[in-house]
């Protein structure tokens, strides 16, 4: 199949079980809309989770997001669930903006929230789940997207899902969103990777990334990462994050560069 067909016959998918599903009337929907608006924060705890490398962590925190009111069925599995994953740098709170409304939960939209239980996490090191910044700095465990991965499949099952309707990921959500697919094929009915195609990482994509760790460890001495205070280069490196995935629009201009470092 051609690479370029896939988010077609993905949202073809997504959006085939949608039209066949009634539309309640349109003053019951607003109010349940309004209900199902309101972002619900959770915490659930994983009790001795084994890293990828075999390091553990006696008690893993993972911070997530609800919208929407889940449906079960018989046996109280609830049926309607949606796995939304953030980017980089990001949490869940990047997903619940107003926008995001606007485009995909309101009324008629693709993720309707009538219809569907969204459950939006952040990941091993971002947001208010477990990261190095909480206390172990650089005695936290290694991580990758596999820890991250499996961490988001642990608290379904906690949460109550043993299906999803889709799990829908934005650039390294996106690449979660694959692995996803990799790991767990038979879970969702569909995958919606935004912004990241499923290769390794190599060339200039791999430099630039090692760049920003090595400017961060340099600037941070012997200590490699592990002072209380951030390290002095870490401006550097985040300027050159935004050269090489922020927005031009953000970019700085003439004499608005001098003060930018």
């Amino acid at each position: 199949m051609n690479r370029r067909q896939i988010p077609v016959l993905m949202l073809t998918i997504l959006l085939m079980p949608m039209l066949a599903t009634p539309v309640p009337a349109a003053a019951p929907q607003v109010s349940t809309q309004a209900a199902n608006s309101q972002p619900k924060p959770n915490d659930a705890v994983v009790h001795d989770f084994v890293f990828d490398d075999g390091e553990n962590l006696a008690s893993l925190k993972l911070h997530y997001l609800t919208l929407g009111k889940p449906r079960r069925d018989a046996s109280g599995a609830i049926t309607n669930g949606v796995l939304l994953l953030h980017g980089t740098a990001g949490s869940s709170a990047d997903l619940v903006t107003a926008c995001f409304f606007d485009a995909l939960y309101g009324a008629g939209e693709p993720l309707d929230l009538s219809h569907y239980f969204l459950v939006i996490p952040d990941v091993i090191g971002a947001g208010d789940s477990s990261k190095p910044s909480d206390g172990l700095r650089a005695h936290f465990p290694r991580y990758g997207y596999k820890d991250q991965v499996r961490a988001q499949h642990l608290l379904l099952e906690q949460i109550g899902i043993k299906h999803l309707r889709l799990v829908f990921g934005t650039s390294m959500g996106g690449m979660q969103t694959w692995m996803w697919g990799e790991r767990y094929p038979e879970m969702m009915d569909a995958l919606l990777p935004i912004a990241s195609l499923p290769e390794r990482v190599v060339g200039r994509n791999l430099l630039w990334r090692r760049l920003l760790i090595k400017i961060i460890e340099f600037g941070d001495d012997a200590r490699r990462g592990a002072s209380t205070p951030q390290p002095p280069s870490l401006g550097l490196a985040w300027n050159l994050l935004e050269l090489m995935a922020g927005s031009p629009a953000r970019v700085p201009t003439g004499n608005q560069i001098r003060t930018y470092w």
